[in-house]
């Protein structure tokens, strides 16, 4: 089942100059940074609430290290912005299967790590609508 928007990903060519505009804009914070070399990227995590679950809500904010990487070759072609949705699960490889199941391509056939250590996998986005969507179980949930 899913649980809540874990996050929402933006892709951005200054991860320093979009945390200070989400700061300075709206007064989030930094919650966690770190470079994911096997995805390519630099991010930010800016948590906005807590959950009813004991989650959270974040906006993760993602700049390439590498022009190869994913985030890297979507920038080059459509610039910044809304690159992903990411909702929680409890059990992200139970929900994975559940949604192969009803037809969805899933990019990864084992999860993967994430931010924050989570369990990541992410769906197809011409099997939802155009949106590239990611399915995550945070680290204290596994």
């Amino acid at each position: 089942m899913l649980t809540r928007i874990d996050h929402i990903g933006i892709a951005c060519f200054d991860l320093d100059k979009t945390v200070e505009f989400y700061r300075a804009t709206y007064g989030f914070e930094v919650h966690h940074s770190e470079v994911n070399e096997e995805q390519g990227v630099r991010e930010a995590m800016l948590k906005i609430n807590g959950t009813s679950d004991g989650g959270a809500s974040y906006l993760q904010l993602l700049e390439p290290t590498r022009e190869d990487s994913a985030v890297g070759k979507w920038l080059a072609k459509n610039g910044e912005g809304v690159h992903h949705i990411a909702f929680g699960t409890a059990d992200v490889d139970a929900e994975a299967a559940d949604i192969r199941g009803k037809g969805v391509r899933v990019l990864y056939d084992e999860p993967r790590t994430g931010s924050m250590g989570s369990r990541i996998t992410f769906l197809h986005p011409k099997d939802c609508h155009g949106v590239l969507t990611e399915l995550v179980t945070s680290a204290e949930e596994h």
